[in-house]
């Protein structure tokens, strides 16, 4: 291999969230600054040894010296959130502002994607089961891309044999990883530029019950850091203005005033005639959402569903 090759490694074997997205991480860095790497899955301690980057393997947790192993004794410590880190906790450790050009947004998605992820690979749940079913997560996604013991069986393979190995669908879930932290870059760092057009909107509003934007922005996750809003009002992407609760928590869909019961699961004449709206065309029967035609019929409706 030439000397500029950065050379990537982890275990090989089956692979998890946490090996998949810290790939993930170092490749997308490294391909953002024009370097040729090569992923190399293997337990072998020389080969390991030779690593630019070590990561889920190893036995070491160092991370000016680019290794992020978690499986030594004693571990790798803790995050913020006392979640014992993962690879992928680690790498994001060190990484995960300069992938995000960022320290605000690397936080945020550390606490929506990365803990998560630590969490899962350390045994700690972070839920729990109220049905006889599980929540489907990007875990149960990439463990699906596991060949089956079908597929990983010379004796019971299928017929015709489908060629399929651990390290090739390693990559495709890599793949899928970095697609993933696009788009949660992307919506964390309009987030960022939305939370301070919420908080304009919040400290411009006369009665903070209800709090009128001029964009769909992510409100929830700012609006409920004040005790007053109840109401958002915002335009929609089809022209239309609509007026959604303030949830008492980004744990729930409940919010903190539902609408009129009476309204649930109206449209147009019949909901135009129940709130004296002449525009209002829809209200959601679980009591979160109402829709009108104009910024003037949201504002009425918000209105009414106050005094009610």
């Amino acid at each position: 291999m030439a000397e500029n090759v950065k050379k990537l490694i982890t275990h090989s074997g089956s692979f998890h969230a946490d090996d998949i997205f810290a790939t993930a991480v170092l490749t997308m860095l490294l391909e953002r600054k024009g370097e040729v790497y090569q992923v190399v899955r293997t337990r072998d301690p020389e080969i390991i040894q030779s690593g630019d980057y070590v990561y889920d393997v190893g036995g070491v947790y160092d991370e000016a010296a680019n290794r992020f192993d978690h499986h030594q004794v004693g571990g790798a410590g803790q995050g913020k959130y006392g979640i014992d880190y993962s690879s992928f906790g680690l790498v994001w450790k060190k990484f995960g502002a300069e992938l995000c050009e960022s320290q605000k947004v690397a936080d945020i998605i550390d606490k929506r994607l990365v803990v998560p992820i630590d969490a899962g690979d350390n045994g700690i749940d972070l839920v729990t089961n109220k049905y006889e079913v599980s929540q489907y997560v990007i875990q149960n996604f990439f463990s699906s891309m596991q060949p089956t013991w079908r597929e990983a069986s010379p004796v019971a393979g299928l017929w015709p044999r489908e060629n399929i190995t651990q390290d090739e669908q390693f990559m495709k879930c890599v793949e899928t990883a970095k697609g993933l932290l696009v788009r949660e870059i992307a919506h964390a760092r309009d987030f960022v530029i939305a939370e301070d057009k919420v908080l304009e909107a919040y400290n411009k509003a006369k009665d903070k019950r209800f709090i009128t934007l001029d964009e769909d922005y992510p409100a929830e996750r700012t609006l409920i850091n004040f005790p007053e809003p109840l109401f958002v009002l915002y335009p929609r992407k089809d022209g239309t203005w609509g007026v959604k609760g303030v949830p008492k928590s980004l744990q729930t869909f409940q919010p903190r005033k539902t609408l009129p019961e009476a309204w649930g699961g109206l449209t147009n004449e019949k909901l135009q005639n129940i709130t004296g709206v002449p525009d209002a065309i829809f209200a959601h029967r679980a009591l979160f959402l109402a829709v009108a035609q104009s910024k003037e019929g949201a504002l009425k409706l918000a209105e009414v569903a106050l005094r009610l």
